[in-house]
């Protein structure tokens, strides 16, 4: 407002209209009045230097009632997991010696979970993913409203067996819980609060973060708890499609392109693929040429809430995701898989029907280090005999380097298997650890990219911690913060149909010295 309004009489005739009162600020040249929670908490004049700092300040530094309740419920349940965790596997110890039934049970979970995921898969690693899901099913369910999680996610069935039997002598699931209830509200206020669907998804992979961070810090850290910034994903999925247009005449949401995530993680970019879809076009590509594998619990179930309310977001109908699987991407290679179980017939339906498809599009972000790919600290050098064998007769065989150790990394397993999944044409779109590109030890897997696909573009976001002195300032921020220490790069591979007689044409550029992680994001 100018000089000649009345600032008070004006903000009253603004908040009789119905303008929001939780924290918003009416200025006038010379005055400021602010409002936040419904009461006015400051009205001052601020051509004083510390009134006008004072009133920024707490506009900026507001925090809802019920985000402020969340963080200090998040503190105590960090503190808590720990202690609830033991107690929920000290009792699953004490049935697997008293309670047949219970041990009948667990030893059918388990063996599913060693066909699905991992032959060598440890029985630690399964208590704890029945831990993960006693302490976090609640939360899936009221965040996107979806009473019938436990029934219509085809693995949160099958451990709700493995719960109830657990449940049925030893343990109250009620009482049990009535510890975290507190912890439970407070989530449940935030998300009533939180109506736009970006938010809650962002919203559930923060609970999702701050609960393994209590649960178990360890993992948090060499699980990379670290979630692929939004722009980038926006810049990847938005250069796939310009990319498809122009290289093939084809567009994501058209029959016929089949979409692979084979490391989904929390979904966020089958989501954000999802948005790039005609909305007409949406039901069929999602029943049909939308697929995605995880091999971790959690992540598995946000992603297929993420999806499935994505889905019911622009369509208005809910639908369970078909195209989810909980597996180990790298296990879909071996030949002996093909008989195993896959958790149950569903999942294992779901799979065949995966390897069976037409894969088009192959897009995420790669593990990073081997302890990504299983929750079992033991079990670090996980052997694919046919990944394995294939990384060996073509990146290993033709190497002049001396020390081949990283060819061993999960993300050059990535780009292995990326390179073998996709048929005669095709993307691979990847965020990595970007030492492949030039680092001594990856000189044959530069060589067989470049005769595996016929256009390459390569983008060095750089950022790598490793460096000193005046190279690691070049280097500067990271775009996932402080989550890894790599320098990283988005790639995108393209293979078109043609004989390829010539090497590919390969097109490289950087971010600028110096940046920031968010002006790199930006």
């Amino acid at each position: 407002k100018d000089e000649k309004d009345d600032l008070a009489r004006e903000v009253e005739r603004k908040l009789d209209k119905g303008y929001p009162r939780d924290n918003i600020i009416f200025q006038a040249p010379e005055r400021a009045i602010l409002y936040q929670s419904g009461a006015r908490i400051f009205d001052d004049n601020i051509t004083r230097p510390e009134a006008l700092v004072s009133v920024v300040n707490q506009f900026f530094d507001y925090k809802a009632p019920h985000i402020q309740e969340w963080e200090e419920a998040v503190r105590d349940f960090s503190e808590r997991i720990p202690e609830l965790a033991t107690a929920v596997t000290k009792t699953i110890d004490a049935e697997k010696k008293r309670n047949p039934a219970f041990v009948r049970s667990f030893e059918d979970f388990y063996a599913l979970c060693k066909q699905a995921i991992n032959p060598n898969l440890s029985e630690e690693a399964v208590e704890r993913m029945l831990v993960q899901h006693l302490l976090t099913e609640r939360i899936f369910r009221k965040i996107f409203d979806n009473p019938d999680f436990t029934r219509r996610n085809v693995v949160a069935a099958e451990i709700e067996k493995v719960i109830a039997e657990l449940t049925k002598r030893s343990l109250n699931r009620d009482d049990f819980l009535r510890n975290l209830e507190r912890f439970y509200r407070a989530i449940e206020r935030s998300a009533e609060e939180t109506t736009n669907f970006s938010e809650k998804q962002a919203f559930l992979n923060k609970v999702y973060e701050r609960f393994f961070q209590g649960y178990s810090p360890k993992e948090a850290d060499t699980d990379g708890i670290v979630y692929t910034p939004q722009p980038i994903v926006n810049f990847m999925v938005r250069s796939v499609e310009e990319i498809l247009q122009k290289e093939f005449g084809r567009s994501l949401g058209d029959k016929g392109v089949h979409i692979l995530d084979p490391f989904v993680g929390t979904g966020n970019f089958i989501v954000r693929m999802m948005q790039e879809i005609k909305t007409t076009d949406l039901p069929y590509k999602y029943e049909n040429e939308l697929h995605c594998n995880e091999v971790m619990l959690l992540p598995y179930y946000i992603a297929s809430m993420n999806i499935e309310h994505a889905y019911f977001d622009r369509v208005g109908e809910y639908k369970p995701f078909p195209g989810i699987c909980l597996v180990d991407t790298f296990e879909l290679a071996e030949a002996e898989q093909s008989s195993l179980g896959f958790m149950n017939a569903e999942n294992a339906e779901r799979v065949k029907r995966q390897k069976a498809s037409p894969i088009f599009v192959i897009i995420g972000n790669p593990p990073y280090n081997a302890n990504q790919q299983n929750e079992d600290d033991n079990n670090k050098n996980r052997k694919y005999q046919v990944l394995d064998r294939r990384i060996a007769e073509t990146y290993a065989k033709d190497s002049e380097a001396s020390n081949r150790n990283s060819l061993s990394d999960p993300y050059v397993k990535a780009i292995r298997w990326a390179s073998d999944r996709i048929g005669e044409q095709g993307i691979v779109a990847f965020i990595t650890n970007r030492s492949f590109a030039d680092a001594k030890a990856f000189d044959a897997v530069r060589q067989h990219l470049a005769t595996d696909f016929s256009l390459i573009y390569h983008l060095n976001l750089k950022g790598d911690a490793r460096t000193t002195g005046e190279m690691r300032r070049r280097q500067a921020g990271n775009v996932f913060d402080d989550g890894i220490r790599v320098g990283v790069g988005v790639t995108l591979f393209v293979r078109r149909s043609a004989p390829r007689k010539e090497a590919a044409e390969i097109h490289i550029a950087e971010v600028d010295d110096y940046l920031t992680s968010q002006q790199k994001r930006v």
